[in-house]
């Protein structure tokens, strides 16, 4: 496996600075205690679902490795850290030594989960764990939230080619990682150059509404593109009459156009007269795609329209109104030394409201019914059930702050295809309802 399978990790800077003050001072405090060497159990989860959601996607695990690997202190963050008096001296000299060296497991990159699942699992000394929380959330709570909008998109899509598209529409780091987390959440092609380079997602594009209009006419546009870029190109029909610029198409590339994009209007009702318009002088073979401020339910409205593919942009990159996941990172055990031969405790915060969570070093598990299809998300800090043993969904990711997991993102893309095709029939519904399966504990 070369190394551009698993995507160009290319002058990525330090991560250490994206996290927040406390994290740092907490370390400062527990160095100074004495416990900051304490074996540590960390876990992400999330305590329920975004409103309406009824499964979870996993994106951003393979950032979260890069994460992890590149996160040291420089000699100017550390000045930085000493001018702003965030944190003292031993501090410092403990941070200027700071790599990872603990174990890591995880659900895997397009796996899906459920309320409690105990999506990662971080294993060290106190101080080097807690470092690491606030880069870990950033990522998970971004891009699953991106890959479950993607993951219902393309449920709804029904198989139609599906264009990530959003790179106006957010920052424009945000955009790289979303376009990665749709391509695993199942879009097929990005617009995003930077998202091609880094992580090898095929890339489309052809023109805007600006290059038509940059010319006398739209048959001169047009003419020029053909020219330029083949008759399988995209031309954009809708910037005066539509009908008009079909007709127009069609003489200049003739019946070999790739396709046409349709960006504004009744979408349904275009999609079916440019259909008939383009079969009835034997272009065929030219696909309709379609844009506009679509979501799932847009897309979910076009099943029976004559449209090959979608492209979504600005829905998709705020997660369709879901932008995050409410993942947290919470200690759930800890033992009283950095002793190997130490027992773990089991703890876990005991406020009141919704914000309690379970303690304990958990293992996941997925239970099937007699068809094979999933029935209920099994937690356990206890021994594995043996009907269990090979269902469990926690896989090694790093050892001894060695990475030992990366892979292609294609392999992320098809897992996650797999495990949603796993899932209860209703999990594809759009309506609001809760998780499809529950979560069960042990």
């Amino acid at each position: 496996m070369n190394s551009a399978d698993l995507g160009r990790r290319v002058g990525v800077p330090s991560t250490a600075l994206f996290t927040d003050q406390y994290e740092l001072t907490m370390v400062q405090a527990a160095l100074k205690a004495g416990t900051a060497d304490r074996r540590s159990v960390f876990e992400a989860f999330t305590r329920r679902l975004p409103d309406g959601r009824r499964y979870g996607v996993v994106a951003g695990i393979g950032r979260v490795l890069d994460a992890v690997e590149n996160f040291h202190f420089d000699d100017e963050m550390l000045t930085f850290l000493r001018e702003q008096n965030v944190v003292d001296g031993p501090t410092l000299a403990w941070l200027a030594d700071y790599r990872f060296s603990g174990d890591i497991w995880g659900y895997p990159e397009g796996e899906v989960y459920f309320p409690g699942s105990p999506i990662l699992r971080v294993e060290g000394s106190f101080a080097e764990c807690v470092l690491l929380e606030t880069v870990i959330l950033s990522i998970l709570n971004h891009d699953s939230a991106i890959a479950a909008a993607a993951s219902r998109m393309s449920a709804a899509a029904g198989g139609r080619g599906l264009i990530e598209m959003g790179a106006r529409r957010t920052h424009e780091l945000s955009a790289v990682a979303s376009a990665r987390a749709a391509y695993i959440g199942g879009f097929d092609t990005t617009s995003d150059l930077a998202a091609g380079f880094r992580y090898n997602i095929p890339t489309v594009g052809t023109s805007a509404h600006a290059f038509t209009l940059l010319h006398d006419t739209e048959r001169d546009a047009f003419r020029a593109q053909v020219d330029s870029l083949g008759r399988g190109t995209t031309l954009l029909v809708d910037t005066y009459d539509v009908a008009e610029a079909v007709r127009t198409a069609v003489e200049v590339a003739g019946t070999e156009l790739g396709a046409v994009r349709i960006d504004s209007g009744d979408l349904l009702l275009v999609a079916h007269r440019v259909r008939q318009q383009l079969d009835e002088v034997g272009a065929t073979g030219t696909k309709i795609v379609v844009t506009s401020d679509l979501d799932e339910y847009a897309i979910a409205s076009l099943a029976a329209a004559p449209v090959d593919a979608y492209g979504v942009g600005t829905q998709l990159v705020t997660g369709s109104g879901q932008p995050t996941c409410a993942m947290v990172y919470k200690l759930v055990a800890r033992a009283i030394s950095a002793d190997p031969a130490e027992p773990l405790r089991p703890v876990a915060k005991k406020s009141l409201g919704a914000k309690t969570s379970a303690g304990g070093r958990k293992w996941a598990a997925r239970r099937l019914d007699e068809n094979g299809v999933a029935e209920a998300e099994v937690i356990g800090t206890g021994p594995v059930p043996a009907e269990l043993a090979d269902r469990q969904l926690l896989a090694e990711l790093v050892r001894a702050g060695e990475v030992i997991a990366r892979e292609p993102l294609d392999a992320a893309r098809e897992r996650h295809i797999a495990a949603r095709s796993g899932l209860p029939m209703s999990a594809m519904q759009l309506s609001r309802g809760e998780p499809v399966i529950p979560t069960e504990y042990m």
